[in-house]
């Protein structure tokens, strides 16, 4: 009974650590009001990195060309693809005048390194404010530059989008990675709310040109292939200089992989970066992952025994009520609706998933960009 006890009251003060991180942080952000950023018109490089990209860029680029903005050009970086992306880029550039094609060719310094590419591509580009965005990524509207870039002024130099997949129904992994990309998107939004930016996504994402440079570029971080947009904001982002912009018409939507096996190693990727963040966003982010895998296992196993069951039932409804509150007003912002009936079976799924993947990033190091 002893032992019982204490696992009680560990599972209480985990109910705790998730009562703060529902309310006091993603509440920040699920009960926050929209703001319209000013209309400056403010010039702005555009920059897409391909490799073996040609379909995607054929259809998605246009959706860039069309954007209904004053002044911005386009950066397409062809990080030496072995296929027809040198040539699409062309054809563009040929009909566009505001196209500037950058032609990476591999070296043996930085063989396979997009952050080189990225670096050769920034260089180029003649404005400031930059926005990014992926061969894959089609932007949702034509007002998706001016929406992203509404938010830069004299103290914002950095704006965090969203970057959605796109929605395929009867698709159990389609909600998982639609889930997943959801709960990152709260994570970060509310963070840099309340004052703690720790990352942002390449799908979506502006920053001064000036900041950039200020920072060394990715020259920290060089040596992780992956990481050139989480790492780069978790270098540069403050409370001061960080705005997030969640407008229905900034959004940009990708393909997803359709392949559990794909999506397993590109999460691998994404996480490997985790463990060059700041001290501070890896102690955040590991107590919400240790306090969302400890609630699961406290509760089962304490139901299982009908250990002071109705206590442990009431704290185990009252945190998924905050649960469905929280997320479902953000889904709102946001989208992904469809998602939040299946919110208990999704987050299961999803813990087991980077505890897996966290397990097989200690044994063997993932692959990154080829």
């Amino acid at each position: 009974m002893i032992l019982l006890d204490f696992v009680f009251y560990i599972f209480v003060f985990v109910v705790c650590i998730q009562v703060i991180f529902y309310i006091f942080i993603f509440g920040k952000f699920a009960f926050l009001k929209s703001k319209k950023g000013s209309s400056s018109n403010l010039p702005i490089s555009v920059i897409v990195c391909a490799k073996n990209e040609a379909e995607n860029l054929k259809k998605f680029l246009p959706s860039i060309i069309s954007q209904v903005y004053p002044s911005f050009e386009i950066i397409l970086i062809n990080d030496a693809s072995i296929d027809k992306t040198l040539k699409v880029m062309e054809s563009f550039a040929s009909k566009h005048d505001n196209i500037k094609i950058v032609n990476v060719k591999n070296i043996e310094a930085f063989w396979g390194n997009k952050k080189y590419a990225l670096t050769l591509g920034i260089k180029v580009a003649k404005h400031n404010h930059l926005l990014f965005t992926d061969a894959d990524c089609k932007p949702v509207s034509e007002h998706w530059i001016s929406e992203m870039c509404s938010l830069f002024d004299d103290t914002k130099t950095i704006v965090l989008g969203y970057g959605a997949y796109k929605k395929i129904k009867k698709s159990f992994l389609n909600k998982l990675i639609r889930f997943e990309t959801l709960m990152t998107a709260i994570h970060y939004f509310s963070f840099a709310k309340i004052g703690l930016p720790y990352m942002g996504v390449g799908r979506n994402l502006a920053y001064k040109k000036s900041e950039f440079f200020s920072a060394n570029g990715f020259i920290s971080h060089m040596n992780v292939r992956s990481g050139d947009d989480d790492l780069l904001i978790n270098q540069i982002a403050t409370a001061k200089n960080t705005a997030i912009c969640f407008s229905q018409e900034s959004f940009t939507k990708s393909i997803p992989e359709t392949k559990f096996k794909d999506w397993f190693n590109q999460k691998r990727r994404h996480i490997s970066t985790a463990n060059y963040y700041k001290l501070k966003h890896k102690i955040l982010l590991a107590s919400l992952y240790v306090s969302q895998l400890f609630f699961w296992i406290l509760a089962i196993t304490l139901l299982a025994l009908t250990f002071k069951w109705k206590i442990v039932l009431s704290l185990f409804l009252f945190i998924f009520i905050i649960q469905y509150i929280v997320i479902g007003f953000s889904t709102k912002k946001i989208g992904e609706k469809d998602t939040l009936i299946f919110l208990p079976f999704l987050e299961i799924f999803l813990i087991i998933t980077q505890l897996t993947i966290f397990i097989n990033n200690l044994i063997s190091k993932p692959n990154h960009w080829k």
